[in-house]
């Protein structure tokens, strides 16, 4: 899929990866005893999350890339379809739930204490794509506030009532959906709401990002 606006895409997703690192990074200098992030504690590695279009390629391109074809990628696609069927029947159920009445806060409360094993953490509890994680993996351990409510890793030991430097998600949320809609819009695909889509980790290592997914060349029409 050669396309050198979709290259420099990328590069911008990387180097916004890059800056959220170093975001993770002062606040730890900052606050060193209570930032309690070290290697092996995997409490962020089962929490459900959806990634943008610009990542979930990222995150495929990477895995294609490191994992060739042997025992190592086919315990990770594995492990990807069993976390992705476990999803898909809590997503039958958030949606009968919402059927019956159920508030969104309500379900959103429950939906945030599943737990669904990441398909790349490894038996060692390390991430097996960790130079190429997520945004939302990179900042899971310092303070950060998105749709206006506060959020914070359990296991670190931020005080309460305390004021800490807190990282905007909303933001970084939006320049990951402009990079998307400019993904669809490189690849001149046929799929309007293409930059729409939002997929789990597990879907992003089973998805073949080809040109029939993306809907590329062909006249804009509906997803």
């Amino acid at each position: 899929m050669g396309n050198t606006e979709l290259d420099a895409i990328f590069k911008e997703y990387e180097q916004l990866a890059a800056n959220a690192d170093a975001l993770f990074s002062k606040v730890r200098e900052q606050f060193p005893g209570e930032v309690a992030c070290v290697q092996g504690c995997s409490s962020c590695c089962s929490a459900p999350f959806d990634l943008s279009l610009v990542e979930a390629m990222a995150l495929n391109r990477a895995f294609n890339r490191e994992f060739g074809y042997g025992i190592r990628r086919s315990a990770v696609i594995e492990a990807a379809g069993r976390a992705d069927r476990q999803l898909t029947r809590l997503k039958r159920h958030y949606f009968q739930q919402a059927k019956s009445g159920i508030s969104d806060s309500d379900i959103l409360d429950e939906a945030g204490r599943e737990r669904v094993r990441c398909p790349l953490l490894g038996l060692d509890e390390t991430c097996l794509l960790y130079e190429h994680r997520p945004i939302t993996c990179r900042l899971y351990g310092v303070p950060t506030v998105i749709g206006g409510k506060a959020h914070v890793c359990g296991t670190c030991r931020f005080e309460k009532g305390r004021a800490y430097p807190t990282v905007a998600l909303d933001r970084i949320q939006d320049r990951l959906a402009d990079m998307s809609r400019r993904i669809g819009a490189a690849l001149g695909s046929r799929f309007r709401d293409l930059h729409r889509v939002y997929v789990p980790v597990s879907m992003a290592l089973l998805t073949k990002y080809d040109d029939a997914y993306l809907g590329a060349g062909a006249p804009a029409k509906e997803a």
